[in-house]
This record gives C-alpha cells, structure tokens and sequence, in this order.
C-alpha cells in the first residue's frame, strides 16, 4: 500500500501475541529457543518412509484433546486447532475476552499454503479400502483454506469479517498486513490475524524432493536447515501457527493495554515469473519492502533489524539477500528463524512477525542457527553464533511465496 504526499501513516497496535511451534507450545518456549538457537522437535512420519526427505518439524506435547476438548477437536483439521490454541494465548496476552467484547468489531484473517490437505490422504486411503460411503462428511468443511479462520470464529464467537488468506509462504504476513487494513479503513477495532499450517502429506514431499527444493541431510536434520550458508540444499518443513492481536490505536488506548508494538507498513507484490522460484533479479520482493517502507513513511536508515525468510534454499537466499542489501544495506543485522521452527509454509511470517515483536521489545537479535560459514555472495550482516544485542525502533519482516507472492511488513516500538 502506497500513500499519497504528506499523508499521517496509519499505525496497527500489537496488543497480543500467540505461537505454536515445533520450539514449543507457546510464544515463551519459542522466543527462548529462537534467542539460544535451539532447532525444534523433528520426528520421521512413518507416511514419509522411503523418501529421500523424511523429517518434519513437529509440535511438541500438543494433544488436541486435552487442550480443546475432544468435541471440538473433531470439528478441525490438525491446523485448525494449532491456530485456536494460538489464538487463545493471543488473546490472554491482549487481554481480551470474547465475552465483553463487541464480535461484530472483531476481524479474524488466517492464511496457509495447504489448509487440511492431510485429511485428503487419510480419506483416499479410507474410500479406497472401504468405498464411498465410509468417506468422512466433514471432509469438505474441515480442508477448507477458511477452515482455521472459521474455527476460531467459532471458538472465540467473533462476527466480523473472517477469511482465509491464500499467498503461499507470505500467507501469514499478507495475512497480517490485510488486517492492518482493515482496521485503517474503521472495518474493525480488533484484528486476529496469522496463519497456521499442518502438512505431512506424502505425495507433497514426493514432489517438493522431485522439485530439489528440500534439504536432503536426512542423516543430520537437526543442522539440515541453515539459511544462508555456503552449504545449504534446501529447506525443511514443519508445521504451526502464529497469532497476532492488533488494534486500532485508540481502541488499545481506552482499554489501557500495553502495546507490544506498532504494524506501521505493509507491502505486497507478484513476481509474475514462476511457480516455484523468484525471479532472479528480486523485482518483486524488493517492490514490497519499499511499498512497507513508504507506506510507514519511513527510509532505509530507520530500520534497525530483519526477520528475513529464510528458506535455507540456494536460489531464494541469494535473491533475498540480494535484495535486503540493495535496498537497507550491509549495516542491518539480519536474523532466520526457521532452522528453529521448521519452514511452516504459510504460517512462518506470522510465526516469524511475533520473533520480530520480542526482538523490538526486548532489543535483541537472535542468532541463525546452523550458520557456519555465510555465501560470500550474500553480504548482509546475517546474525549467527549468539544473540546480539541492538538498539532498533523499526523492524522488517519479508516473506517469500511459491507462485511469485512477496509480502513486507514494517514493525515500530511503540
């Protein structure tokens, strides 16, 4: 979103923040783990055997049952109830309970690259080995994109608009951005936006192992990811969810809430190039970092930290780093996050954007795990070893999508 001349930028408070990953169960355990570099859970789906990429980041201790109850846990794919687990704790870090609240004021924008996909395997199995009439009747509500955004209507009993935002690996970003504009527009007062996603489909790994896209370390997964480095062959995939609360400013204010921090600037762009891979030049992703930049009204010299994506990919990490120093400079320290939580495809920039948030409150940049020895052709200043600290009052978020889709957000202290 571009402004015109001389207009006041429009700030999101980040009032509540909410995370699911394989680091942990809780935005807590996730932050501290992201500050020591410490890799995730990663298990071996027994539906994976046999294939030269067989590990996934999964979520610890999470048992739907215990933590939703079993009664709604049928109601939801598995990346249905990461995201209402998230938004739980987001919004008791908000303060916010769905009972005093006016649902008609409160938007929900959820996105994912593959929604319930895993259930189309499940079912397939079950009409193969039982016949049509066995397959599950909720099998078209619960793989929905919108299934997560409608479950956490559901939970929390919020009217307002709701979605499913769909832009690949920029889900969880775009998804944030969008509630941004909600709230801009006076559609809103409240916005619980972010993304969650689950996927240990079989016939997807197949293929992203034929697409040379993931990391074929199998017999070292824990550094298998490792953005930015000379030796990385690809990513890995894990599943999760992140959740963030935003507010219109005055609306924080009257309920007398801390704010985390403030969504300043918002952009989003196409490569228009591939399926699979940026285009090389970076014309897209660095079009939305300098949309979210103007849109905030701010320069490259205001920024103070990066959340790159990360993939661990050779082309996408060249491109991207390119592209964050053509555009801030060599000065900036940059972070990954994913050799921590899994690549969680459209969950990872919400994921991702609530990392950056602690990292503007607490004014330290975590370290990239796994990186040893940095592309020379990469030249950004890429944190790695240990957390370091930093005196930052913006921060950016990119994130990368298959389909060309290229989401950045700009995130201030408050």
């Amino acid at each position: 979103m571009n402004r015109g001349a001389g207009a006041v930028p429009f700030t999101a408070a980040v009032t509540g923040l909410g995370v699911v990953s394989a680091a942990g169960l809780g935005v807590k355990e996730t932050w501290h783990a992201a500050l020591h570099g410490t890799v995730g859970r990663i298990v071996r789906p027994v539906s994976w055997q046999g294939l030269p990429h067989d590990f996934f980041y999964a979520v610890p201790h999470f048992d739907a049952d215990v933590l939703l109850g079993r009664r709604l846990t049928r109601q939801m794919d598995r990346f249905s109830q990461l995201a209402v687990v998230a938004v739980r704790e987001a919004l008791a870090d908000a303060g916010l309970e769905p009972e005093a609240w006016d649902a008609s004021r409160v938007a929900v924008l959820i996105g994912s690259s593959h929604g319930g996909v895993d259930i189309y395997d499940a079912q397939n199995a079950v009409m193969r080995e039982k016949g049509d009439r066995r397959v599950s009747p909720m099998l078209a509500p619960l793989t929905l994109l919108n299934a997560a955004a409608a479950s956490v209507c559901l939970d929390t009993g919020a009217l307002g608009p709701s979605m499913g935002v769909a832009s690949a690996c920029a889900s969880g970003t775009a998804a944030i951005g969008y509630g941004r504009m909600l709230l801009q527009a006076g559609l809103a007062d409240i916005v619980i936006a972010g993304g969650a996603e689950s996927m240990q489909s079989r016939a997807l790994c197949a293929s992203c192992v034929r697409a040379r896209v993931v990391s074929l370390r199998g017999d070292e997964p824990q550094r298998a990811l490792r953005p930015f480095d000379s030796g990385r062959d690809g990513m890995a995939t894990g599943e999760g969810a992140g959740i963030v609360v935003m507010e219109r400013p005055e609306h924080a204010a009257a309920r007398r809430v801390p704010v985390r921090a403030l969504v300043a600037g918002f952009g989003a762009t196409n490569d228009a190039h591939s399926p699979a891979v940026p285009h090389p030049d970076g014309r897209g992703i660095e079009a939305a970092l300098r949309n979210a930049l103007a849109d905030a009204g701010l320069g490259p010299e205001d920024i103070g930290l990066v959340n790159a994506h990360g993939t661990s990919s050779v082309a996408n990490d060249l491109v991207e780093g390119t592209v964050l120093h053509r555009v801030l400079g060599d000065g900036v320290p940059v972070f990954g996050t994913k050799p921590v939580t899994g690549h969680t495809l459209g969950a990872s920039g919400a994921i991702e954007t609530a990392l950056t948030v602690l990292a503007l409150n607490e004014q330290c940049v975590p370290p990239t795990a796994n990186l040893e020895q940095q592309d020379p052709a990469i030249t950004i200043d890429v944190v790695h070893g240990k957390a370091r600290p930093c005196h930052a009052k913006a921060a950016v978020k990119t994130s990368l999508g298959f389909g060309g889709h290229n989401a950045a957000l700009v995130l201030t202290a408050p």
